[in-house]
């Protein structure tokens, strides 16, 4: 059997994080097994150990793929508006307290997705899941103190980290809140995505 060439093992390896992370965002680690994903992927179960030693490091690929993917959109949404910080921070809350990505976990942000799973799946999926939690911080702190600058009023960094980690903790808690009742009460669900998008918008 000829060997595969390494740009195909790479094509392979990004296949998996791919159906991984589309599967764990939308029904959790523990609820996708290594057949399936690998049947989604195109690939047999044991070709997944020519990539991944275990499930475990999987899915810490699939937390920090998630999370640089989201922050590229968030600073993608950041440059967008260049003129008004506000109204980029408004742009992130509106889009992640939206219906769709509540409705479509697979495509959305590692944050939310696997917030529960990365708590239960170990030092290495915490470390990832911090690193993504940091980024969206420190991207949120920056939006804040340019919109202070750019309304004339003061915000030193230690209050904006503040503000920044209450702002965005609330958003994934809206949005976990969201999903647990979308099916059960879907209007509660959009009160609580739409309520929390008003309050968030104050700032």
């Amino acid at each position: 059997m000829p060997r595969i060439s390494r740009q195909q093992k790479e094509q392979n390896r990004e296949r998996i994080v791919a159906a991984a992370g589309q599967g764990f965002k939308a029904r959790g680690i523990d609820g996708v097994g290594i057949d399936e994903l690998m049947k989604t992927a195109g690939m047999t179960h044991g070709g997944f150990y020519n990539h991944f030693a275990s499930k475990d490091d999987l899915a810490v690929e699939v937390l920090n793929k998630g999370f640089t993917d989201s922050l590229d959109t968030v600073a993608e949404v950041i440059d967008g508006h260049a003129r008004s910080a506000r109204a980029a921070l408004h742009a992130l809350v509106d889009a992640y307290l939206s219906t769709e990505h509540r409705d479509h976990p697979e495509n959305g942000c590692a944050s939310a997705a696997l917030a529960a799973d990365a708590g239960r799946h170990g030092l290495h999926a915490q470390a990832e899941y911090q690193r993504g939690l940091q980024g969206y911080i420190a991207a949120f702190t920056d939006l804040l103190q340019t919109s202070a600058r750019q309304s004339n009023t003061k915000l030193d960094p230690r209050r904006a980290r503040e503000q920044a980690i209450a702002l965005f903790s609330q958003m994934v808690g809206a949005q976990l809140i969201a999903r647990a009742v979308a099916q059960a009460d879907p209007e509660l669900s959009d009160e609580v995505l739409a309520s929390n998008s008003k309050a968030l918008k104050r700032h």
